[in-house]
């Protein structure tokens, strides 16, 4: 889309229950990466991930329709194995909050 005029603004539209970090993060980046703005709109539920690209929209094009369900947590995700391997996914886990 950028590719077709720079000048006008990308749209993305949401509706999502959230999911992998690591997949929305590569959204985040894109978007981030292309010169263009990139507005979001909420439609129906912007929640985990999906809430966190929504704030991710450009200043002033970020929107959600009267019925949408916007929700936010912390980071969360289980942890098993050896004592190292669970601190080294905390900090994981705490790194990725900031």
């Amino acid at each position: 889309l950028e590719g077709q005029d720079k000048e006008r603004p990308i749209w993305l539209y949401i509706n999502s229950p959230g999911g992998s970090v690591t997949a929305g993060m590569a959204i985040y980046d894109t978007m981030q990466f292309v010169d263009c703005d990139v507005g979001t709109i909420c439609m129906g539920l912007g929640a985990s991930m999906g809430q966190f690209l929504l704030c991710a929209g450009a200043p002033g094009k970020r929107y959600a329709l009267p019925h949408a369900r916007i929700m936010m947590h912390q980071p969360l995700g289980g942890v098993q194995g050896q004592a190292t391997d669970i601190a080294i996914q905390a900090e994981q886990m705490a790194y990725t909050k900031r």
